[in-house]
């Protein structure tokens, strides 16, 4: 059976059999009754009551039987692809023998090596026992996350089961951020991202776009295949470096897996193919563990729309009622809250059954310009975004707030603070040490006057 076939089905069930027209693929059965007034009436997507007409009608439709099929997936692929008793049971606080954990390894057809060893072993009890919370949260997100790995690996002709990756990187956080300065799923350095294309200024930062990170992330392991000929030492190399990776085969000379150069590598990355491993292991078999995924903190269903001139969240948010946090979640590469098309055009994920609502008050949405980028319209990007009452111009005699020093409060962004105390982002920035903007919380003190 084929490595597509035989690993990671889940999410591909759905995608793989998408119809090029509505008429080659009709609705399932269990959807066909669907009708507006039977559409659910609240759900983890929900957040709020819109007025459904007829495109509206369709996109919550289509939102019912993508999801639908997203959540099948997993179930079918445990029914049909894993040879294994799901109904048997066992203690989820206890190890299971290694002939179990090894015959379900040797069950996968796959291109990067999954040998069952001790180190693994510790890595694969680690995910199925004693995090167990957290590999729910991670085949939640996986929903979401998955397809998009799954397409960028298909069409570069990379092996599918590297989608794991991204999971032992940044355990599917698109926000994530190291102390060494590594950004988003795919934790890339600044210096890299660049040269792979990734666009990163004061507006916008792709490392954490799930997408393009993706296309970018591709396009490195290729590079790195055609090094080294092996998937582990690509992982590895994408871990540490490729500097480190051939520092350690000098030492050991006909070395040409992960396995053999394993005492040489920086410590942190002798844990990542075993963590690889046990993480594929955990994630195709979550069912035989009991495992179950918890609902993401956003919808799974979306769309994509061009976003051809300056856009702040809250112009969305306030004209077709979707939450700002929920359009950051799908939007993460905007750092300030600003699509900043002027010179060019941009992406904006939506959660598909808002989309309808989009296009019909596009024109709205664009008119609140003046109130929510007062400030920028028709000069340089300099600065971030203000909300509509930060951006009334002060009155003739307005005072400047007294006081050095301002305690965040919920909901507070640079931008806001910068325009009540008539200061620039940069000089906020500067005065605080802050170098993400995105991460301000609240009752953090901060310096607003030199």
């Amino acid at each position: 059976m084929s490595l597509t076939a035989t690993l990671f089905i889940a999410n591909r069930a759905f995608a793989d059999n998408r119809p090029d027209s509505d008429d080659d693929y009709p609705l399932p059965e269990e959807l066909t009754p669907l009708s507006v007034g039977s559409l659910p009436e609240e759900d983890d997507d929900s957040y709020g009551t819109l007025a459904i007409g007829e495109a509206e009608t369709y996109d919550s439709l289509l939102s019912v039987w993508y999801r639908n099929n997203i959540e099948n997936s997993y179930d079918n692929f445990a029914r049909d692809f894993i040879n294994i008793d799901l109904s048997e049971e066992y203690n989820p606080k206890e190890a299971l023998p290694d002939s179990i954990y090894k015959a379900r390894l040797d069950m996968l057809a796959t291109a990067v090596q999954l040998p069952y060893n001790p180190i693994v072993k510790q890595y694969i009890m680690r995910y199925t026992i004693k995090y167990r919370s957290m590999m729910s949260r991670i085949m939640g997100l996986a929903q979401y996350y998955m397809p998009i790995f799954e397409e960028q690996l298909d069409l570069n002709g990379l092996p599918e089961e590297l989608k794991i990756m991204p999971i032992i990187e940044s355990t599917l956080n698109p926000k994530i951020h190291s102390y060494v300065g590594a950004a988003g799923l795919w934790q890339f350095m600044l210096r890299t991202a660049k040269s792979y294309g990734l666009e990163c200024n004061s507006f916008v930062d792709e490392r954490y776009d799930p997408v393009k990170s993706t296309e970018a992330a591709c396009k490195l392991i290729k590079d790195y295949y055609r090094i080294y000929g092996d998937w582990t030492l690509v992982i590895a190399a994408y871990n540490c470096g490729p500097g480190n990776v051939n520092k350690a085969i000098k030492r050991v000379p006909g070395a040409k897996t992960y396995w053999d150069i394993y005492e040489y590598l920086p410590k942190e990355t002798r844990g990542h193919i075993p963590s690889f491993i046990g993480m594929t292991y955990a994630y195709t078999f979550h069912k035989a563990h009991g495992i179950e995924p918890v609902n993401p903190p956003h919808p799974i269903v979306t769309d994509t729309l061009n976003i051809n001139k300056m856009l702040h969240f809250e112009q969305i948010s306030s004209t077709i009622n979707v939450p700002i946090d929920v359009i950051r979640d799908l939007n993460p590469q905007y750092k300030l809250d600003i699509i900043p098309a002027k010179e060019k055009s941009y992406t904006l994920v939506l959660p598909i059954k808002d989309i309808s609502s989009f296009i019909e008050k596009e024109q709205e949405i664009y008119g609140k310009d003046t109130i929510y980028l007062k400030k920028y319209i028709g000069v340089d990007l300099s600065s971030v975004n203000v909300t509509p009452d930060d951006a009334k111009a002060p009155t003739k005699g307005a005072s400047v707030p007294s006081g050095g020093t301002y305690r965040v409060k919920s909901g507070d962004n640079l931008g806001s603070i910068a325009a009540k105390y008539h200061v620039t982002v940069k000089q906020l920035m500067q005065w605080n040490g802050i170098r993400d903007p995105r991460k301000l919380r609240a009752g953090q003190l901060l310096k607003v006057k030199r």
